[in-house]
C-alpha cells in the first residue's frame, strides 16, 4: 500500500515527537505536520517535578532536541496552537486559530491536563488565585519555582494536595530546597498503590524524617483571599492553611477536541490492540487507551517510557497501512522516581501484589530487587540501588510467570 501522502501528529511532547522521528527514520518522506499547545519545542516533562522546580536545572536542559535535528525532520511544525476539531470525513485537523491541516492519517497524543480542585480555576471559573498550582507544563514548574524561592513567600507553606508520585516528588523537591512541606494524601501509605506496601513505607518513612508533613484527608475546595490561596478545605470541614497550594491529585485525557470525532472516548483515546483508533487514526502516549493482552480491558499509562515505544509500534503499523504486517502492543509499563536521592524503579504492577520477595539487598539497606507477586504469580518488580538484579526480574514480568521461579 502507498504510505499516506500527509500525516498530522497532534501533540508535541514525547509520544508526538518520537512518532514523527520514527516516521522519517523508517523513510517516510511526505508531508509531516507536528502541532502542539505549547509555545516551547518538545521537551522532557519528568525533571518538572525534580531538576527544574530545584533549580539544578534551567529551561534550556529539557528540550528533547536542539533546532538542528528539528530541522533535520522537515515538520510543518505548529507551535504554539491548540488543536480543536479533527473533520475524520474531510481529513482535516481543525486548529484554534483558524488554520487547518488536511492529512490522510493522524496521530494523536495530545497527553492529559492535571485535574484542578473547586476554586482553583478549572475550566470557565476564570484565572486561579495567585500561589495556586499544578504541575503539568514548563510555565507551571517555572511558576511554582518563583513562589517557593523568591519574593515574601520565599521559604514558605507549600500544600501538596495528592499522594502520587508527583506530589511526592514535588514535596520532596520543594523540602529540599527549604519550604515548609505538608503533604496532603488519602492513604496511611500513600504511593503504596503504585509501588507496593514495602517501598511505599520506605518513601514515607523518608518523607517524614525529611520533615514533610504528612496529612491524611480529602480535600473537597482551594481557600483563597484577596486574590490569593490560602489553603484548602478537607471533607470534614477543617482547613489546611498554606502560602503556596500544589494540586496535583491526577489528570485527565486532553481528548475534548475529539467530542464529534466519532471516535471512542472512554478514558481515553479508545484503540485496538494494534493502537488503531480508527480509519487512518491512531493513537500514542498519556491519552491513548487500548486493550491488555492479558485481561482484554482497555488501559492507559501515563508513563515516559510508554510514550517513546508506543510512539515508534503507532509509526511502524502506520506505515503498514491495513494490508501490511502489523503488530498489537505488548509493553511492559515501566516507572522511576527519584526521591532524596534515591531512584525507585519498578516494571508492572508492584501494587497489585500481595506477596513481596527479595532477590536481592532489602529496603532497610536502601538497597533492593523484589518480585512482587499475586497468586503465585510475578506482577510487577520493584527495587533501589539495584539495577542488574530488577532487570532480571523484568522477563518474568512480562510472562506472568510463576514463583517462585521454576527450575531451569
Amino acid at each position: 500500500m502507498t504510505a499516506p501522502r500527509r500525516i498530522a501528529v497532534v501533540g508535541a511532547g514525547a509520544a508526538g515527537l518520537h512518532t514523527a522521528e520514527a516516521l522519517r527514520r523508517a523513510g517516510y518522506d511526505g508531508r509531516l505536520t507536528l502541532v502542539g499547545d505549547e509555545e516551547e519545542p518538545p521537551y522532557d516533562r519528568p525533571p518538572l517535578s525534580k531538576h527544574l522546580l530545584s533549580g539544578q536545572w534551567q529551561p534550556d536542559r529539557l528540550t528533547l532536541r536542539d533546532p538542528r535535528a528539528l530541522d533535520e525532520l522537515r515538520l510543518d511544525l505548529r507551535l504554539g496552537v491548540r488543536a480543536r476539531r479533527l473533520d475524520r470525513r474531510a481529513r482535516t485537523v481543525h486548529l484554534a486559530d483558524g488554520r487547518e491541516v488536511p492529512c490522510d492519517a493522524v496521530v494523536i497524543a495530545t497527553g492529559v491536563r492535571p485535574r484542578r480542585l473547586p476554586g482553583a480555576g478549572t475550566p470557565g471559573d476564570g484565572t486561579p488565585p495567585a500561589g495556586a498550582h499544578v504541575l503539568r507544563t514548563l510555565a507551571d514548574a517555572l511558576a511554582l519555582r518563583a513562589d517557593l524561592c523568591e519574593g515574601p513567600r520565599a521559604g514558605g507553606r507549600l500544600l501538596v494536595v495528592g499522594g502520587g508520585l508527583l506530589g511526592a516528588e514535588a514535596a520532596a523537591t520543594a523540602v529540599g530546597i527549604g519550604a515548609e512541606v505538608t503533604w496532603l494524601v488519602s492513604t496511611d501509605t500513600p504511593l503504596a498503590a503504585v509501588l507496593g506496601t514495602e517501598t511505599a513505607a520506605l518513601l514515607t518513612g523518608l518523607h517524614r524524617g525529611h520533615g514533610v508533613r504528612i496529612h491524611r484527608g480529602t480535600a473537597t475546595g482551594l481557600l483563597s483571599r484577596g486574590g490569593r490561596a490560602t489553603g484548602v478545605r478537607l471533607a470534614d470541614g477543617t482547613d489546611l492553611a498554606a502560602d503556596t497550594v500544589l494540586t496535583a491529585i491526577g489528570s485527565e485525557p486532553a481528548t475534548e477536541w475529539l467530542a464529534d470525532s466519532g471516535l471512542g472516548l472512554d478514558g481515553g483515546v479508545v484503540c485496538d490492540a494494534r493502537c488503531a483508533a480508527g480509519p487512518g487514526v491512531w493513537a500514542a502516549g498519556d491519552a491513548a487507551c487500548w486493550p491488555d493482552p492479558r485481561t482484554g480491558r482497555h488501559r492507559r499509562l501515563e508513563q515516559r517510557t510508554n510514550a517513546t515505544e508506543q510512539a515508534l509500534h503507532v509509526a511502524r503499523n502506520l506505515l503498514a497501512g491495513p494490508d501490511g504486517t502489523t503488530e498489537v502492543y505488548t509493553p511492559v509499563p515501566y516507572l522511576w522516581t527519584d526521591q532524596y536521592g534515591l531512584r525507585v524503579q519498578a516494571f508492572g504492577s508492584p501494587g497489585a501484589a500481595d506477596r513481596f520477595e527479595p532477590v536481592d539487598g532489602s529496603p532497610e539497606e536502601h538497597r533492593f530487587a523484589a518480585a512482587c507477586v499475586r497468586d503465585g504469580r510475578v506482577v510487577g518488580a520493584v527495587g533501589i540501588a539495584s539495577a542488574r538484579a530488577l532487570r532480571g526480574l523484568r522477563a518474568q514480568v512480562a510472562a506472568h510467570a510463576p514463583w517462585p521461579p521454576e527450575p531451569a
